[in-house]
């Protein structure tokens, strides 16, 4: 994965930030649009319609037929119904596997059609774009596949393919290294309709390089939107590594979209790669783009946090969940968490923290806490470079109630954390109240403790992370090929609680061949 920052810190490369890799593959142009099919249950994460919720692993470094780094995602359908492995190579699933695309490096799940199934956008931001003078490397892709009452990618479906260029549905110019789909969040307005967010942040511009942007799309009919930071409404202006669209999270009522490369400015010095994410609402304003909310960084705009640093890559991960303050009716509001990864605490380089926020119908934003594992109460302890938050999930366990800091759960992990020099780079996972006081009701999780692992160096657990009501789910993705599986937990384990349902290659239908299975999960 392309790193987002700048400076050289302990565990980057273990921690799979290193630079983007060479591709040889030909972007897929879009096609007409699938017909939606029938007799599905209209469930969330159902891609065969009959209301079990299926998973979605990814292994955006899988070998694909002979092709390193192609990447794969494993669908295992709920019910015991079987296993699919979805790649470009699959049946009915346009272009072709090819070296270093990485299929599902980024993914969503949403009922794109509605017809009651649920579909899935992919994200393929390393894929080439092949023209007849030139190739251009990293332009980046997304295949929306479908779901169906036979599941997914299935026969006269077909898929559609979101790219930019002349004959793109994205529109605008093919450039290099742009990385169409290094991030997508998905969800469905308050009016009902379904949307998908697309990160560009190799996005050039006048202003310089890699100043990012995102595509957003929405309705059955794939209407385009193109936000960038110089759009309509917009917080702050578009400058050279902002990365604008390097992360993305959504509800159904707002969405964030983060900077982590944005610089913050002093009278003494520029301090590349702050960070900031910039707020929306899915719903097209008079400008003809999702309407801006709220701008942030970490001492600006409500950040408990007083000062930004260079490097810490606020905005590199984000995380939402719907909420329902008391004496709403409905869950209007949102809960974000804001991973600030590169964060130093005091000489403690690289440890790592999380912001929340309380985003309110009315579109206003409260910071709620600012959370590291120094803070009185809090398990474990911060050391450098534990890149505490490096990955984040959240969830209302209970959406038809008020939420309350039994039902508002927050996942950060800490794929950096070493519990003894023997193991560095174990990783672990947080586990943690979105309401009050993080210290409340936390547990901690790692290999051989919760985590049916054998111990090992660079394992980076808490690399893969994903979220229901009813479970966190945690990748292994790296370290020994046995550990390697996907596990489920209650969200109010105890610590070294154990998980309910695992996951593993060669398991239950699941190919045994893998290279970082769980790497990305929903």
């Amino acid at each position: 994965m392309p790193r987002v920052g700048t400076r050289t810190a302990r565990g980057v490369t273990a921690l799979a930030l290193g630079a983007a890799v060479t591709l040889l593959g030909q972007g897929a142009a879009p096609v007409p649009q699938a017909a939606a099919a029938t007799g599905c249950a209209g469930a969330q994460n159902d891609f065969n319609g009959d209301g079990i919720r299926d998973m979605a692993f990814a292994d955006p470094e899988a070998t694909v037929s002979g092709k390193e780094r192609a990447g794969q995602i494993h669908i295992v359908y709920g019910g015991g119904k079987g296993t699919f492995a979805l790649s470009q190579d699959s049946p009915n699933v346009s272009d072709a596997a090819e070296t270093g695309d990485q299929f599902g490096f980024s993914f969503a799940v949403y009922d794109a059609n509605n017809d009651g199934c649920s579909d899935i956008a992919v994200g393929i931001p390393f894929e080439d774009i092949n023209l007849t003078d030139r190739t251009v490397k990293d332009a980046g892709l997304v295949h929306l596949i479908y779901g169906s009452p036979t599941g997914v990618a299935s026969a006269g479906l077909g898929t559609y393919g979101f790219r930019q260029g002349a004959d793109g549905k994205l529109g605008g110019g093919y450039e290099a290294e742009d990385w169409v789909g290094y991030a997508v969040a998905a969800g469905r307005s308050a009016t009902n309709i379904p949307f998908l967010v697309i990160g560009a942040p190799g996005e050039d511009g006048a202003e310089g390089k890699d100043m990012g942007m995102f595509h957003y799309v929405y309705g059955t009919g794939y209407n385009v939107a193109h936000v960038a930071q110089d759009s309509a409404g917009v917080w702050e202006d578009p400058e050279p590594n902002d990365r604008f669209g390097a992360s993305i999270a959504a509800t159904d009522r707002h969405f964030v979209v983060g900077a982590p490369g944005e610089s913050t400015a002093t009278t003494t010095q520029n301090m590349e790669f702050a960070g900031a994410v910039i707020a929306f609402r899915p719903s097209i304003n008079t400008d003809g783009i999702p309407d801006p909310l709220f701008g942030m960084g970490q001492g600006r705009s409500g950040t408990g946090d007083t000062t930004a640093q260079a490097g810490d890559q606020y905005g590199s991960s984000l995380a939402m969940a719907p909420y329902r303050p008391a004496g709403a009716t409905a869950n209007n509001d949102s809960l974000l968490a804001v991973g600030v990864p590169g964060e130093d605490l005091a000489t403690t380089v690289d440890a790592g923290a999380v912001h929340t926020y309380h985003i309110k119908a009315d579109g206003t934003v409260q910071h709620l806490k600012w959370i590291d594992q120094n803070q009185p109460g809090v398990e474990g302890e911060a050391e450098a470079g534990d890149f505490f938050g490096q990955r984040l999930a959240a969830v209302n366990t209970s959406p038809t109630v008020t939420g309350t800091a039994a039902t508002m759960r927050l996942a950060a992990g800490a794929p950096g954390e070493e519990s003894t020099e023997e193991y560095p780079e174990e990783g672990g996972v947080q586990i943690l109240p979105l309401l009050g006081d993080p210290g409340t009701g936390d547990s901690w999780i790692s290999p051989g403790n919760g985590i049916p692992a054998t111990r090992a160096p660079r394992m980076l657990t808490g690399m893969g992370l994903g979220s229901s009501p009813g479970a966190l789910y945690v990748g292994v993705p790296y370290g020994p090929v046995a550990n390697r599986a996907v596990h489920a937990f209650p969200w109010n384990t105890p610590n070294g609680g154990a998980p309910t349902q695992s996951w593993r290659p060669g398991e239950g239908g699941i190919p045994l061949d893998n290279v970082a299975f769980g790497a990305f999960l929903s």
